[in-house]
């Protein structure tokens, strides 16, 4: 047990002041993601979008 102790005491002294720029990567992927699918949302339920995936799923449901 006080290897394992030991282990993650050098692992930490390893990281540096730098340990906490990982959490900030992970908020700005999360942000851009969801600026991302608020975009695509938008772009999904606009009139022209909308009528196409509408013929296109009409198609494919009237070839079955």
């Amino acid at each position: 047990m006080l290897c394992g102790v030991h282990r993650l005491r050098q692992r930490a002294a390893r990281r540096g002041p730098d340990a906490g720029m990982t959490t900030a990567e992970y908020a700005v992927g999360t942000v851009a993601a969801c600026g991302f699918a608020a975009l695509l949302y938008k772009v999904v339920t606009s009139g022209a979008v909308s009528s196409a995936l509408q013929g296109l799923i009409r198609r494919a449901l009237g070839a079955v």
